[in-house]
């Protein structure tokens, strides 16, 4: 993941441990005032936030324990496809151009086209420079794409 990635997700530890465990102690512990546990539904739905927060937390630690921070700016100028890059692509099919940000699973955010390194469009365009083409196989069928450009800038 980029440094970034891991700035994240230790701001949403921090956030969990610091605001989001104190906020549902003190939700149970008002559930738990209401009186017999077992009919209780605000108890059983705070506990169940409370399960949640906590599998949250521990897999955070997980991810960042098992980290491995890639620097994308050593790669700035490389001209072949690797973690970092972003790459503007042109579809052959339709001839509409369209653009991936190759990144850690974790930092994945389809909505930005930040796709994850395991990703198969991914795994399809490591390795490639501009003035390849591509065939990709992904869920949605065989696609062929040119690489026309590849470009490595930080996250933020």
């Amino acid at each position: 993941m980029t440094a970034w990635g891991l700035r994240k997700l230790q701001d949403e530890l921090k956030q969990l441990i610091s605001v989001e465990r104190p906020k549902i102690s003190g939700e149970i512990e008002v559930a738990r005032a209401h009186g017999d546990l077992r009919e209780n539904a605000e108890y059983h739905a705070a506990k169940e936030k409370q399960g949640h927060i906590e599998g949250r937390i521990s897999d955070i630690n997980g991810f960042i324990a098992r980290a491995e921070i890639i620097e994308i700016a050593k790669f700035k100028g490389a001209s072949d496809v690797k973690f970092g890059a972003t790459v503007e692509l042109l579809d052959l099919e339709t001839d509409k151009k369209v653009m991936y940000r190759i990144l850690g699973e974790i930092e994945a955010d389809l909505k930005k086209r930040w796709i994850s390194i395991n990703s198969p469009v991914a795994r399809g365009l490591i390795g490639k420079k501009v003035g390849d083409t591509v065939t990709i196989n992904s869920p949605g069928g065989v696609k062929e794409y040119d690489v026309l450009k590849v470009t490595y800038e930080d996250v933020e």
